[in-house]
């Protein structure tokens, strides 16, 4: 019997529909903004990221949690005596940022929201340093400012021992050519994947039972000779200023998706019925075969769960891809032809392993 997601306790089937019917309650309210000289656009909801316009650009939003990654690194410093807050850090402004930018939007401003069961989390001052100098150094990573944010106690909802960390962040598409929102995305186009560092913060939950069936639990060798829970807390890749720069480039980005939940059925996240046909699939890392191992899971879902080594992807035209890889190259992040946009069914194909997403295992939007 394999354990999956949803026996880890993250269930779609509920969420997304929950997700939907948000969406659909959300675009009765657009009108309500009118007054200010903004507009909604709509085609945005359900996307990664919500964008209004004005007169002479748009401007997006987004808010986003880290999830359960920093309970690994509570764990693990009980077994190696570090502090892995500066990477946590790096993981919730990553996860928000990463999100931002899939509209082409420039991230102008994070806003944290570090809530808390008990005041006395503050009291450890490296922890509690290391979270704050993780979250300046990941802005400047990320070229934005950190506008500040929120941090409630909240007794009776968080443990008193854990910190819930989240936030916004706000960003700018002008010229207005700059927004992605899949309208021009068409047959032919090259799907690339760019590399990730490992789990980045999406498959925590499963992660984690997978650690308490362990005898050793995260301080299980891999193959490879890291620990489990090492292996786990590899940051996230911010990809901010990678897309920024290939926008000010004039490069003709037809769509973008930040490879999180749902994995890499995330690919068909835009609304046009086309397929995404995937023939070249990175070489599986320890980590990702570790987790099967232990999970039992088949390679469909895994492949749903997980970025499995690729955690963005863009489409765009064939003659843009060699610009793309190399200045990809001058921000130290490998990215690869994957494969392609072609006409058909709104599915992910993935050739190598013999895995088709019909539109129907995609249901937020």
């Amino acid at each position: 019997m394999s354990l999956t997601y949803k026996k880890s306790g993250v269930n779609y089937d509920i969420v997304d529909p929950i997700k939907k019917l948000a969406q659909e309650l959300g675009l009765k309210t657009a009108g309500n903004i009118r007054s200010t000289g903004f507009k909604e656009r709509s085609e945005s909801r359900g996307e990664s990221s919500y964008v209004i316009e004005s007169a002479d650009g748009f401007y997006a939003f987004v808010t986003e949690g880290l999830g359960t990654k920093n309970l690994v690194a509570d764990e693990m410093h009980k077994i190696t005596g570090k502090i892995y807050y500066e990477s946590i850090a790096q993981d919730c402004v990553a996860m928000i940022v990463n999100d931002l930018i899939t509209v082409g939007a420039k991230p102008v401003t994070v806003l944290a929201y570090w809530a808390v069961g008990d005041t006395n989390w503050f009291s450890d001052l490296k922890r509690a340093s290391s979270l704050v100098e993780g979250w300046k150094k990941a802005c400047d990573m990320a070229g934005c400012s950190w506008g500040g944010g929120e941090t409630p106690v909240q007794s009776g909802v968080v443990n008193p021992s854990i910190i819930d960390l989240a936030g916004s962040s706000f960003g700018v598409i002008k010229p207005k050519k700059r927004l992605i929102l899949g309208d021009k995305l068409k047959e032919g186009d090259s799907i690339i994947l760019l590399e990730s560092s490992g789990i980045h913060a999406n498959g925590l939950t499963l992660a984690r039972r997978i650690a308490r069936k362990l005898k050793t639990g995260y301080a299980t060798k891999l193959p490879n000779g890291s620990l489990y829970g090492d292996e786990l807390l590899k940051p996230t890749i911010i990809y901010s200023m990678l897309i920024n720069d290939l926008l000010e480039r004039g490069i003709d980005i037809h769509y973008l998706v930040n490879i999180t939940g749902h994995g890499w059925r995330k690919l068909m996240r835009a609304k046009k019925t086309l397929s995404y046909v995937l023939e070249n699939v990175p070489d599986i890392s320890e980590l990702f075969k570790f987790i099967q191992k232990n999970s039992n899971l088949t390679d469909k879902e895994m492949f749903a769960t997980f970025n499995m080594g690729a955690g963005f992807a863009m489409m765009t035209n064939q003659s843009q891809v060699d610009k793309i890889i190399r200045i990809a190259g001058k921000h130290k992040i490998k990215c690869w032809v994957a494969g392609r946009v072609e006409k058909g069914l709104r599915q992910v194909v993935i050739k190598p392993k013999n895995i088709t997403y019909l539109s129907k295992d995609l249901k937020i939007r």
